[in-house]
């Protein structure tokens, strides 16, 4: 058993850490130092059950786009399920003619709880539809093709295979694809990238020399050194080496080559953006070869980039995007649009599960399709962008942090060595630093390091300007006094 994290004063959270290290396997988390016990949320914000409030600077994980439990996406996501008052009428054994009510209230007391009869139901809509079909899943397929077509980059978008999990969305997608031509049996990805660990989706996440490869995939370089800081974005980058390797690939594998696989921008990998002209060579090679190009943007959909989905931004048209997290909104959901006529190649039964297309999951897309088509948090991400690079670059003053990059609401620090620190153990001091925050007061809720030494900054779309530099002072401040303490720590005697 890994002995739990705590921290003074919180007996609570404590109470809870100690409970997850005794019964579940550190396997089920990725390491993160604080390891924030949450105990609600709303906006932009969260609190730990002593009372204390976290600026989320995570979204979930890239899923909280419109923040935690917005009220008006809560109230569209319960209408579609059939949940609003005017539809319930709890009767017995599911018959709503017995024992009508006027409403369902949102919340109950216990009490209430306790005294509604076991055998009351009310009718609204299927919470498990397996190998049927519900109105809802039809009219969520048509408007997310529909939105996605309706973007530069779209028009190859016509059909929706539903998931539960970014990773199963990545998973059909490959088989899609590997099933077309079963001749053409290999798989190009670019390195470093992270497309979930199940399946073929892990396969292809990481690089040749990580444990237990599969032989199917060859991997090929993504920018990293030429995008790994902010000042660099304006300066054009020699895209022969990147072509070269891919012709060495075709020359090597030919006709064996059945699709390409990358992300807009190198997330787990250490937030790497690369420039549109890399992106468009990879679209470009594909082409040639008539190689089907997947690109996955279940970190980068529903406005993250700044677009509302990257391939606008990045000036491509995939054959294949495999959407995920912001795409419910905190609801697990995950689709990969693409073409027909590729999907078409799996028979019956080769790309169902129990969960996909379930009413859940289309109620919540949805509600979030209504948010992004009828409000502006696509323009206050774009507006927010250039406050975040200007708050982010200040923390290299600290010395702390040597490198900034990033897009849109989504963004990467990479620490430095202070102190006697390596970077990675200034980066996990950060993170604890930025949980504590100011005594008593506001912290900081980010996620572990990435690749070591790295820490993505996302906070939802939605954050205000206010919010914005609000949480970016506090930042400052927590990263500035953490410097100082390391510096004294290392000074000579």
């Amino acid at each position: 058993m890994t002995a739990p994290i705590q921290f003074a004063g919180e007996d609570l959270s404590n109470t809870a850490r100690r409970t997850i290290s005794r019964q579940e396997p550190v396997a089920l988390r990725t390491f993160t130092p604080s390891q924030t016990v949450l105990a609600r949320s709303a906006g932009v914000f969260h609190w730990t059950p002593e009372g204390r409030r976290l600026y989320d600077y995570s979204s979930g994980v890239l899923v909280a786009n419109l923040g935690h439990n917005p009220l008006r996406w809560m109230k569209r996501f319960a209408n579609y399920m059939g949940w609003s008052a005017a539809s319930a009428s709890p009767g017995k054994n599911g018959d709503p003619s017995v024992s009508p009510s006027p409403s369902l209230p949102l919340s109950l007391s216990a009490s209430d709880i306790e005294t509604t009869p076991a055998d009351a139901y009310f009718p609204a809509v299927t919470m498990t539809a397996y190998n049927a079909v519900t109105p809802i899943e039809a009219q969520a397929v048509e408007r997310l093709v529909k939105n996605v077509q309706s973007w530069p980059g779209g028009k190859r978008l016509d059909t929706v295979m539903w998931a539960a999990s970014g990773s199963e969305a990545i998973q059909k997608a490959l088989w899609a694809c590997l099933h077309r031509d079963e001749a053409r049996d290999l798989i190009i990805a670019t390195r470093y990238g992270f497309h979930g660990k199940k399946g073929l989706a892990g396969a292809v996440t990481g690089c040749e020399t990580d444990h237990d490869r599969d032989p199917r995939v060859k991997f090929i370089s993504f920018p990293m050194s030429e995008v790994d800081d902010m000042s660099k974005y304006d300066q054009p980058i020699d895209l022969a080496p990147y072509r070269q390797e891919l012709e060495k690939l075709w020359k090597e594998y030919g006709r064996r080559l059945n699709c390409l696989i990358t992300e807009p921008y190198l997330g787990g990998g250490g937030s790497y953006h690369p420039p549109a002209s890399y992106m468009q060579l990879l679209q470009t090679f594909c082409r040639e070869h008539d190689i089907l190009f997947i690109l996955d943007e279940v970190q980068a959909n529903f406005g993250r980039t700044g677009r509302m989905f990257a391939f606008e931004k990045y000036g491509v048209e995939p054959d294949f995007v495999a959407l995920g997290k912001g795409l419910g909104n905190g609801v697990p959901v995950s689709a990969v649009v693409g073409r027909g006529d590729v999907m078409a190649s799996l028979k019956y039964g080769e790309a169902s599960d129990t969960w996909s297309a379930n009413p859940l999951g289309c109620a919540a897309v949805l509600a979030t399709l209504d948010e992004f088509e009828s409000t502006r948090v696509l323009e206050n991400t774009r507006a927010l962008t250039p406050v975040f690079f200007e708050g982010l670059n200040r923390l290299k003053e600290t010395g702390l942090v040597a490198k900034v990059r990033g897009e849109g609401l989504v963004f990467g620090i990479e620490c430095a060595d202070c102190g006697g620190l390596s970077s990675k153990q200034v980066a996990i001091e950060i993170v604890k630093a930025a949980y504590l925050g100011r005594k008593g007061g506001d912290g900081i809720h980010l996620l572990g390091p990435l690749a070591g030494n790295v820490i993505r900054i996302s906070p939802p779309n939605v954050i205000s300007a206010a919010q914005a530099r609000d949480s970016l002072g506090l930042l400052h401040e927590v990263v500035t006094q953490l410097a100082e303490k390391l510096s004294a720590v290392g000074a000579p005697s």
